[in-house]
């Protein structure tokens, strides 16, 4: 997550929320069910986890973690660690926070929309990389056309398979 300040300047609209101090290897945010936080990181480090998999590593003050669950109303995302002692600003109500319209909603967005264009610019190299592929890698086309094209928050959970009446 490269800052080009904006994360910095989130601190400044950090007022007033409370500050909690995490030890290393505490986890902030746990994948799986929503809680409904968010979380500013003021200092130290955090882990983002996909299962087991490190993700990614930041320790940018300002970086924001929980604004995807609290964007689409769904479960986390991913876990987020403290990779050595925290503090990091709790908003607990993290949806009535973000439709407050306050400024750090401008710089979630930003770093969404980062977020976005590395991952598109990602796909589309590997795509070049793997073009007439007809395995699982074909699927590329597909994933990059659904990031491009998606503009509204259509998500569909569950399988497509049709369930068995007898169970």
């Amino acid at each position: 997550m490269a800052g080009d300040g904006s994360m910095r300047a989130v601190l400044d609209y950090c007022h007033g929320l409370p500050l909690v101090r995490f030890a290393q290897h505490e986890v902030l945010i746990a994948e799986g069910p929503a809680t409904g936080r968010m979380f500013i990181l003021a200092t130290g480090a955090i882990e983002v986890l996909r299962g087991q998999t490190m993700v990614a590593e930041v320790a940018e003050p300002g970086a924001i973690f929980g604004e995807i669950s609290a964007l689409l109303g769904g479960d986390h995302s991913a876990t987020v660690r403290a990779a050595s002692e925290v503090t990091a600003y709790r908003i607990d109500d993290a949806t009535a926070f973000m439709r407050n319209g306050n400024e750090i909603v401008f710089h979630v967005a930003k770093i969404l929309a980062g977020r976005l264009r590395d991952a598109t610019t990602y796909l589309a190299d590997f795509k070049r990389q793997f073009a007439g592929r007809t395995d699982h890698f074909g699927l590329v086309d597909e994933v990059l056309e659904a990031l491009v094209q998606r503009q509204s928050p259509s998500v569909t959970t569950g399988s497509t398979r049709t369930s068995d009446p007898r169970l």
